[in-house]
């Protein structure tokens, strides 16, 4: 059974950077996708970042392309998001997830069809981007 815990939110003024982590477990060894995902107040979640395990292949929202990297640690099993240059807009609640599914969906699919494809979610961890 896939767990995921998320970690790392907090208060952070704008143009400023902040990493989140997510520990994962109980993953298998097939093709899956595991990454970022956030909801803001009164907005449908929406993805952020994700990594394709089997071919490595990273994707990132146009609104954080650029400003955000996310990597993982020793063995694969934690997850990572640095997040640079926040604006208030970045402000949700942040959620790391979890979806095995084949390599290249969002490259056909595109990532708002992957978060609807994605089975397990942490409980998410809040990210407040003010002064």
């Amino acid at each position: 059974q896939v767990q995921l815990v998320e970690s790392g939110g907090g208060l952070v003024e704008p143009g400023g950077s902040l990493s989140l982590s997510c520990e994962a477990s109980g993953l298998p060894p097939d093709s899956y996708y595991i990454g970022w995902f956030r909801q803001a107040p009164g907005k449908e979640r929406e993805g952020v970042a994700v990594i394709q395990h089997n071919d490595g292949k990273v994707y990132y929202s146009d609104s954080v392309a650029g400003r955000f990297t996310i990597s993982r640690g020793n063995a694969g099993k934690p997850v990572y998001l640095h997040m640079k240059r926040l604006k208030p807009e970045d402000t949700a609640v942040y959620y790391c997830s979890f979806g095995a599914i084949r390599n290249e969906y969002v490259d056909d699919f595109g990532l708002d069809a992957l978060r609807k494809a994605m089975t397990d979610w942490g409980k998410g961890t809040l990210v407040t981007v003010s002064s």
